[in-house]
């Protein structure tokens, strides 16, 4: 019986320890995919835009981008972010997606003009960044990828 038992045990572990064998998912270290990139004030300005530096907007990057400005205590931010980790690996590739924890990065919200949460920035690569505010649906999301970031 505890042959069977100690058995029975283990083979569960195996099993539970090899659900994503199939399809593998890389978290970060916030628990998000590594397709959605913490981003750090220091960052935003030598890979986004430089407020310090320029005046006028002058994006710094090379592929359209999308920064989901959060708090970890906002539930409509949470109910967000699993749509973003989705859209970020679908777009891997075409777009960049970053992730500012405002109680982490104050100084960027404010610099960014972010009053609500959560707030998604679309910054196309030419052209004026535009901004949601709000959990919205993923069809929308999308149509601001193709329409904003111009992005198929």
């Amino acid at each position: 019986m505890k042959k069977t038992i100690l058995t029975l045990s283990v083979a569960l572990i195996i099993l539970l320890s090899n659900c994503h064998a199939g399809n593998p998912v890389k978290t970060s270290a916030t628990g998000g995919t590594d397709l959605v990139i913490p981003l750090t004030n220091v960052v935003f300005k030598q890979k986004v835009f430089n407020y310090e530096v320029n005046k006028n907007w002058k994006f710094e990057g090379n592929l359209p981008v999308i920064i989901d400005f959060y708090a970890t205590w906002c539930s409509p931010c949470r109910q967000l972010s699993p749509i973003v980790e989705e859209l970020a690996k679908k777009y891997d590739g075409k777009i960049i997606v970053y992730k500012v924890d405002t109680d982490k990065e104050p100084q960027l919200a404010q610099s960014m003009g972010i009053q609500s949460l959560p707030t998604l920035l679309f910054i196309p690569v030419k052209g004026q960044p535009q901004s949601s505010i709000g959990a919205i649906p993923k069809e929308t999301l999308e149509k601001a990828i193709r329409e904003v970031l111009l992005v198929k």
